[in-house]
């Protein structure tokens, strides 16, 4: 039985396919190139039973993974991370179940574990000695982290006003750091020189393909959760969105196995800030591609994305599935931030609690219904957002008594 079922890389917008045997990027055409599997032979060998006694990473669906051979995993223990229900905010929101796919337990504190990853050890099965991309942050110190455990180097660039605990973790990886005085639109245009002059491998979102499948790991893993089923909607924090894709390829994936009904399908949310809202606006006005976004600010650092070169992935997802894209202004996303911190006791990231207060406004708006089963991505630890929460706390002299609520 083969580790991989890794079949060949093709292009969505114009079907050109390309070996995966060597480092690829872009189509011809521009466009982000998918990976495939050999799904027939796949579904004649493989088997939900078998998954029984794997270690619980993402790395048990290594068939449905582009890495060939197992020598240049390259893992922290990523993946299988908890789907957490929240009783309190889900009887607060008048929802049938509410869940939180918690991806603040991960390593590195994010998400861009996943695709860390799968793309540093593909990356390294392909031959690569030095990565390069821009980043708001989290994408950052992942990769960069995953990199030095893969005895690879790396280029990152970062804005000025990313969190400084990812400039952080770039910088104590021997990354080679640089910081722009810009969006993360400009850190791309600076890595895309970089690449060009000095033949960097380009880890850019959506600029290698296997990222994502790292990141599809968490549509598996819901599916698996749930008991090889899919709630009725799935919200996800959206910049680049990856993720989003990522889920939306995974459960049309298992569908194709059989590991899940042909007509299972959640609505996928695309959720952005009122600062920032490209994908929103192309949604809202039914077009297969955003345009640039500009002046773009957001609490929410990680889906401050003005332009994402796979938006029409993202689109093609939402039209599919019968979902939307919302748009969540600062203010109410930091009010959602405290108030599940308060009532469920987990400190959710920006980005999450934007998640968070879009299900409560669909909900509001009846577009999701009482009897809907929700999950929410919380796509980071808000611990990584010091400078997001500003608390005034009392200062007590030694002697002094203590003043309490009750």
């Amino acid at each position: 039985m083969d580790y991989s079922y890794l079949s060949h890389l093709y292009c969505p917008k114009c079907q050109q396919t390309y070996s995966p045997a060597e480092p690829e990027h872009l189509c011809i055409c521009g466009s982000p190139l998918l990976v495939a599997y050999d799904m027939e032979r796949l579904s004649h060998s493989w088997s939900r039973d078998q998954l029984q006694t794997r270690e619980p990473d993402l790395w048990r669906y290594h068939e449905l993974l582009p890495l060939q051979d197992p020598t240049y995993k390259t893992s922290l223990g990523e993946g299988m991370t908890p789907l957490i229900p929240l009783p309190t905010l889900q009887a607060n929101m008048n929802i049938h179940k509410l869940y939180m796919k918690d991806e603040g337990v991960i390593p590195t504190g994010s998400f861009k574990a996943r695709g860390a990853a799968v793309g540093v050890s593909k990356a390294k099965e392909l031959g690569v000695e030095e990565l390069a991309m821009p980043t708001n942050g989290n994408a950052g110190a992942a990769w960069s982290l995953y990199a030095a455990r893969a005895s690879l180097k790396s280029t990152i660039v970062m804005p000025v006003d990313a969190p400084k605990i990812t400039r952080n973790e770039c910088a104590l990886s021997g990354a080679n750091l640089f910081l722009v005085d810009g969006l993360i639109s400009d850190a791309g245009q600076i890595v895309a020189k970089a690449v060009k002059q000095s033949g960097l491998y380009d880890v850019s979102t959506l600029k290698e393909p296997y990222r994502i499948e790292g990141k599809k790991t968490m549509g598996l893993e819901i599916a698996e959760q749930l008991g090889w089923r899919v709630p009725d909607v799935i919200l996800y924090p959206t910049g680049g969105g990856v993720g989003l894709i990522g889920i939306y390829k995974a459960l049309k994936e298992l569908q194709q196995l059989g590991w899940i009904a042909k007509d299972q399908m959640p609505k996928l949310v695309a959720v952005q800030s009122e600062g920032c809202k490209p994908i929103v606006e192309a949604w809202e006005k039914g077009l297969k591609e955003s345009t640039f976004w500009p002046n773009s600010e957001t609490v929410a650092f990680g889906i401050n994305v003005p332009k994402a070169i796979g938006d029409f992935l993202v689109l093609e997802a939402l039209y599919e599935t019968e979902g939307c894209a919302v748009s969540i202004d600062d203010t109410s996303l930091l009010e959602e931030q405290k108030h599940i911190t308060q009532t469920e006791g987990v400190f959710v990231c920006p980005e999450g609690a934007a998640a968070f207060s879009a299900a409560r406004k669909l909900r509001s708006e009846g577009w999701i219904t009482e009897e809907d089963e929700v999950v929410v991505l919380n796509t980071g630890a808000g611990i990584k957002y010091p400078d997001t929460v500003k608390m005034e706390v009392p200062v007590l002299n030694p002697g002094d008594t203590i003043k309490t609520k009750v």
